[in-house]
């Protein structure tokens, strides 16, 4: 069991550390650039190169059954794989849910390359890091019980 993050974007970083480190979970957090990390013996800071899709490939390649996942444009190769995958505001993506998430995501890129709906996500309040925070600790709880 083990907790992928692509660093890149990933506003709870933090939350995860603070669960992954009390639950003594392995962290990897991935990303095309160096980025500091707490130094600790679960945290592994893995640098990929640059490139589209690198981190994500690289997670993809590793995550399953047992695993957490915290990225959206990973969550169906993940899913498919048997990982658990949460949105940064706690949602749990499952197979039935994941492909409206992707194909909304796919129209406002596409209307953000005409300059339409540009106005993005709420901000991120601290009941989303609550909300994150509760969800990765019923998550990790979730994957250890089904652990062999």
């Amino acid at each position: 069991m083990a907790i992928y993050v692509d660093a890149d974007a990933c506003a709870v970083k933090n939350e995860i550390y603070k669960v992954a480190l009390r639950l003594a979970v392995p962290v990897f957090v991935v990303a095309n650039s160096y980025l500091r990390a707490p130094t600790h013996a679960l945290i592994k800071v893995i640098a990929v190169d640059a490139g589209p899709d690198v981190a994500d490939d690289w997670i993809a390649e590793r995550a399953g059954r047992g695993d957490v996942v915290s990225d959206l444009p990973l969550a169906d190769r993940c899913l498919k794989a048997g990982a658990i995958v949460l949105a940064q505001t706690g949602k749990e993506w499952t197979l039935a849910s994941i492909g409206a998430a992707l194909a909304q995501r796919a129209v406002m890129e596409h209307l953000r390359s005409f300059g339409e709906g540009s106005g993005g996500p709420a901000p991120f309040s601290a009941a989303d890091r609550s909300r994150f925070l509760s969800a990765l600790d019923a998550a990790l709880h979730k994957a250890k019980r089904a652990a062999p």
